[in-house]
């Protein structure tokens, strides 16, 4: 029996692992666009979760540490962590809503800062200095649009997001079928 041939105990292995993540990636996505607000409540409640054993953790090693602000400074960590993660199960729809508004606005500042760096760029030879300044003026300008919307920029950014999973898992799962096929 060949290396290639599709009986591979390998091969059965890549086929099965490309299958589960591309229907993974197609559910996720599915989900992100039927019920975008549904399933971005989940992920904050996920992160909440993530916070919440944070806190307890950090509060563990601060009770295993021997003495000194370094104990007192995990404990206080820890109770922070644990106050934000259940002040954000407490109203999850206003946390989301409060997150979607950090997101944007942080990538706002970041295309900002990327277009600016972009225009540092264009007198350094670059063959492409039409292309570099092209890119700047849209990273500056899609930059100041998301920082006036942020809300509406994060909400846009989280469907695109989705799409991108319903096709990529459609490609994945496809992938699986095709793989270790002879050609």
């Amino acid at each position: 029996m060949s290396p290639s041939s599709t009986t591979s105990p390998a091969v059965g292995a890549v086929r099965t692992a490309l299958g589960i993540s591309g229907a993974l990636s197609l559910v996720i996505g599915l989900l992100i666009l039927i019920w975008p607000g549904r399933t971005a409540e989940i992920a904050v409640g996920i992160i909440s979760v993530y916070v919440i054993i944070a806190g307890l953790v950090n509060i563990a090693i601060g009770l295993f540490w021997r003495s000194g602000w370094t104990r007192i400074g995990y404990i206080a960590l820890g109770v922070l962590f644990i106050v934000a993660g259940v002040f954000s199960f407490a109203n999850l729809s206003a946390t989301t809503a409060w997150f979607g508004v950090f997101i944007g606005t942080l990538v706002g500042i970041l295309w900002i800062i990327e277009g600016v760096v972009s225009l540092t760029t264009v007198g350094h030879g670059s063959k492409a200095r039409a292309w570099t300044i092209f890119f700047a003026i849209v990273s500056i300008l899609a930059g100041v649009v998301l920082l006036f919307s942020p809300l509406l920029g994060a909400v846009t950014l989280f469907l695109l997001i989705g799409i991108s999973l319903v096709i990529l898992g459609v490609f994945q799962i496809v992938r699986a079928i095709q793989f270790g096929k002879a050609a």
